[in-house]
Formats: structure tokens, C-alpha cells, sequence
């Protein structure tokens, strides 16, 4: 692989982990209201805590993929411990309820759905 191909490669994954991103929270916008209209603002306070995890996790992943190329060993788990952490604080404090917390943290998962249903029903915008 040459220099320009690593860097052209790296650009797109740069763009990606920015699109997902800024796709993470537009859908977690979208989904605080409905939350909050559906059931209360406590538990679209624990959606909210759910998803700003789900970010932070989804950015430490991409920072250790990023690392993957030019370090030895292999991804690590601190991402793992963000989600872990956040369950085990959800489960002790009163005020924080798992299920939301889990399910805020899933939206992350949504950017997914939609960045690939958006690249496999419009291919060209990737070519």
C-alpha cells in the first residue's frame, strides 16, 4: 500500500467516524422527545446518559482502530469498561434505571443501520 493509498484510506475512515457520529446525535435528538412526551424526564434523562455513552464508547473504539495499523497488540478494552461502568452505575443509583441507560446506548447501533441502509440504497455517494 502505498503513502497516498494509507492516507486516502484514512481520510475515509475519518470521514466515517465522523458521519456516525454526528448521526449518533441527530438520532439521539430525535429520540429524547418522544422519550420525554412517552414517559418522563427522568427516564429521557437516562436515555440521554445511555447515549452520550454509547458516543463516548463509540469513540474510543475508533480511536483504538485507529491505532491498530502503527502499534502491535490488539484493540483494547477500555470501550468495554465504558459500557460495563455505566450498567453497574445505572443497576446501584436510585435515580438511574438500566433498561433506558441500555437502550440510549444502543442508538449508537441505529447511526449504524442507517449509514449502511443509506450506502446500500445509494452506492454512488461512496464511489
Amino acid at each position: 500500500m502505498t503513502v497516498s493509498e494509507a492516507s486516502n484510506s484514512m481520510n475515509e475512515f475519518y470521514q466515517l467516524k465522523q458521519e456516525l457520529l454526528v448521526t449518533t446525535l441527530i438520532l439521539t435528538g430525535l429520540f429524547i422527545g418522544p422519550v420525554w412526551w412517552a414517559y418522563s424526564l427522568d427516564i429521557a434523562f437516562n436515555f440521554l446518559v445511555g447515549a452520550l455513552t454509547g458516543v463516548t464508547y463509540m469513540g474510543l473504539l475508533a480511536r483504538n482502530v485507529e491505532r491498530l495499523g502503527t502499534e502491535q497488540g490488539s484493540v483494547g478494552k477500555s470501550q468495554l469498561a465504558v459500557f460495563v461502568g455505566v450498567i453497574i452505575v445505572a443497576s446501584q443509583w436510585d435515580n438511574l434505571q438500566v433498561l433506558p441507560v441500555f437502550l440510549g446506548f444502543l442508538t449508537y447501533k441505529a447511526a449504524i443501520i442507517v449509514y449502511t441502509l443509506r450506502t446500500v440504497f445509494r452506492p454512488s455517494d461512496r464511489a
